[in-house]
């Protein structure tokens, strides 16, 4: 089967010459279809760089990124933003919802994007907030929210539309234990279907939940071991680095 993500010598590098700084240095790395991944590292370690590259938000300055065979450094901006829009389900620590439109609206709009019917979208985007535990809060707009359910709704709107993969950065990062465990139950749950799960953070008991944890450290991939949580149980948040 042809992996997923293919990534070989991959730099990023700013400001080149005496004072450049080498945000990845030559990162080579594979993901195969299907798998739950945790790239876990401090701040200013390269993860976030890493997961701007892999979610297509970013170029490489050196380097190869094959995308499910695709040459992403060969694509065109629209094309890019078609995998996006198309392959990738997006989760973010900020939850970034546009506080005037409703749960179901948020939901919809990445639909709007891809061309769907009202008719479609709101079917597609009222089955992912049922799936989320939330087909009670269609109406409700972000304040009216927890912080949780913000992120649940932020979730919702990642797998709308089905894509393959979920690349999630620190989706538990403003939450508490709680909604953190709920966070983490609804990612497993989506792995367990097929998903390809993606999950960058700093916190080592979240990326526990993982069954593969790569760790990185100034620009550089130190180590990738397979991981087996205890019955496949979610871990309760933490504040641990590596």
């Amino acid at each position: 089967m042809e992996k997923l993500v293919d990534i070989r010598e991959m730099y990023k590098i700013y400001n080149p010459g005496e004072n450049e700084v080498r945000a990845l240095d030559g990162v080579t790395l594979s993901i195969d279809h299907g798998e739950f991944v945790a790239i876990v590292g401090h701040s200013g370690s390269g993860k976030s760089t890493l997961m701007n590259m892999l979610g297509c938000l970013d170029v490489p300055t050196e380097g190869t990124y094959y995308l499910d065979g695709k040459d992403v450094s060969e694509l065109s901006d629209d094309e890019l933003s078609e995998i996006r829009n198309e392959e990738i389900g997006f989760v973010f620590q900020g939850f970034n919802l546009i506080p005037s439109l409703n749960a179901l609206e948020n939901v919809e709009l990445p639909l709007i994007y891809r061309g769907l019917g009202r008719e479609e979208r709101r079917t597609l985007a009222t089955q992912a907030l049922e799936r989320v535990g939330l087909g009670n809060r269609l109406r409700h707009r972000p304040m009216e929210m927890s912080g949780g359910q913000q992120q649940r709704v932020a979730i919702a709107r990642a797998i709308a539309a089905k894509p393959p993969v979920i690349l999630a950065d620190e989706p538990t990062g403003n939450l508490d234990s709680k909604s953190g465990r709920d966070v983490m139950r609804i990612l497993n749950e989506l792995w367990r279907e097929g998903r390809t799960v993606i999950l960058i953070t700093h916190d080592n008991e979240i990326a526990a939940n993982a069954r593969r944890i790569i760790k990185v450290m100034d620009g550089r991939i130190v180590s990738d071991q397979p991981n087996d949580p205890d019955a496949g149980a979610e871990h309760v948040l933490g504040d641990q680095d590596i």
